[in-house]
């Protein structure tokens, strides 16, 4: 996989396991000494490709207090995190969650809405919590049709609408989750122009990996373009996402 990643053109890649309590019991300690492990691999195979920690964060108790003790992990330290929503049913009070831990100074990234299986009648809850300030992340493999013409659908739609940040490979093995990025990439740069495809796969990426605030990063054009209502979320991006 690793050498795959750099065939493809990846340098850096966020080593980022499932926590899930009750399903994957991961820890950041132990995440930590796996990737440092799997680095020192890497190396001595002369593979030029970086690991970061990170972690794919399901809905937990007292999740800001996880982050901040560092049993959960953020991407390389920084205030920036990947939030996987559960897939099979909208969760209640998602906004109010995204709302409470971007209060407590963390940045959400959603991890493939695009794939969840009830974002057909809760569309519009993506929409306010990119016009919030959470970021929206697609997987590469929805973008080439990889999982079937309904992620597909649904990620042309995020990115013609301007609410995409991130393309991520969200690879998992080398059978039908291969750590490939730049098919996709050059898919977006087709349908959006060079520059948005460059901020979804560098430019927010390498913000990430230097922990520099949202507002100092290009926003998506569609949030860009949207107006912030001083209510609810809307008020909680002016207020926070230039912390």
């Amino acid at each position: 996989m690793a050498r795959c990643a750099v065939a493809d053109g990846i340098t850096v890649t966020a080593c980022t396991p499932h926590i899930f309590p009750g399903l994957y019991e991961n820890k950041g300690p132990e995440i930590r000494q796996a990737i440092a492990d799997l680095q020192t691999r890497l190396d001595e195979a002369g593979i030029p490709l970086k690991l970061v920690t990170g972690a794919d964060v399901q809905l937990a108790v007292n999740l800001a207090d996880g982050l901040k003790s560092g049993r959960i992990l953020s991407l390389n330290n920084s205030r920036y995190f990947l939030f996987e929503p559960p897939h099979h049913t909208a969760p209640p009070r998602l906004e109010e969650t995204v709302f409470n831990i971007m209060a407590a100074g963390w940045q959400p990234v959603v991890t493939h809405p695009e794939r969840l299986h009830w974002i057909e009648n809760h569309y519009d809850t993506m929409c306010k919590l990119a016009h919030a300030g959470a970021w929206m992340q697609l997987t590469c493999g929805s973008v080439t049709g990889r999982f079937g013409r309904r992620a597909k659908y649904w990620s042309e739609r995020m990115l013609d609408e301007g609410l995409v940040h991130i393309l991520a490979t969200d690879a998992h093995n080398m059978r039908n989750r291969a750590p490939r990025m730049a098919e996709a990439r050059d898919m977006v740069a087709q349908r959006l122009g060079e520059q948005a495809a460059t901020d979804m796969v560098l430019t927010r990426p390498q913000g990430i990996l230097d922990d520099l605030a949202p507002t100092a990063l290009p926003a998506a054009e569609g949030v860009a373009k949207a107006p912030v209502r001083a209510t609810g979320l809307g008020m909680l991006r002016r207020l926070f996402s230039a912390a």
